[in-house]
């Protein structure tokens, strides 16, 4: 699955993340409200999970407003407060599913999976395309214009992740807690080498580049037209 995890708590974000990726889903992390929902509005994701008390938008707002544009992405709420009213407001606020902290971590997998199971969301991409450019994520091979691109793993996931948001502006702190999900600067050129090698892989032998560099922003994939 494909879900959208929106905590604040960096240390609580980065133990769930890490467990949510190593039972085979893909997780992309916002760490306040305001980024949650630029996120939850622009991308498709198959759960939600969204803390109650965050930083710029609490998730209760977050969930009001994709509700009112009509997405029906099945949302669990993780919140500290856990009286009845509490789970009732979350609840009437268009959430699925509300867990208390602290919780289990097999717990909450259970529910992610189970909201999974039923959610109306469409099903997890299994290919990805960008102009001429192919990722197959179950076979995990990628092509560009039907040549065949070899990657090692961790080029293959900072290319899937270019992918998921081509067009968009990506950030070295996003790279670096989606890709390498570590929460701090290593203040290395970590990021640099591994683009440059990509560029090698994926644009080198073609006539129009498609990973570009947004100086003092980060990077984006995306035709130059």
């Amino acid at each position: 699955m494909r879900i959208l995890l929106i905590e604040d708590d960096q240390e609580a974000a980065a133990y769930l993340a890490k467990g949510l990726r190593e039972a085979g889903n893909t997780v992309d992390h916002a760490a306040n409200g305001t980024d949650g929902l630029f996120l939850a509005t622009s991308e498709r994701y198959d759960v939600m999970v969204v803390d109650r008390m965050l930083p710029g938008l609490d998730g209760l707002a977050i969930i009001q407003a994709i509700r009112a544009g009509g997405n029906d992405t099945p949302v669990l709420i993780l919140s500290a407060l856990g009286k009845v009213d509490d789970r009732v407001k979350g609840l009437k606020a268009g959430g699925d599913d509300y867990l208390v902290k602290p919780y289990a971590f097999a717990e909450l997998l259970a529910r992610i999976e189970a909201l999974g199971r039923r959610g109306t969301a469409s099903q997890p991409d299994t290919k990805l395309k960008v102009e001429d450019l192919e990722m197959d994520l179950l076979a995990r091979t990628v092509t560009r214009a039907g040549q065949s691109v070899d990657l090692q793993p961790r080029e293959f996931r900072l290319l899937e992740y270019l992918m998921r948001h081509a067009g968009q502006v990506v950030t070295r702190t996003m790279l670096l807690e989606n890709v390498w999900e570590y929460h701090f600067d290593p203040q290395t050129n970590l990021i640099d080498v591994h683009i440059s090698r990509l560029r090698q892989k994926v644009d080198k032998d073609f006539d129009q580049a498609l990973i570009h560099t947004v100086r003092g922003a980060g990077y984006s994939l995306r035709a130059t037209r």
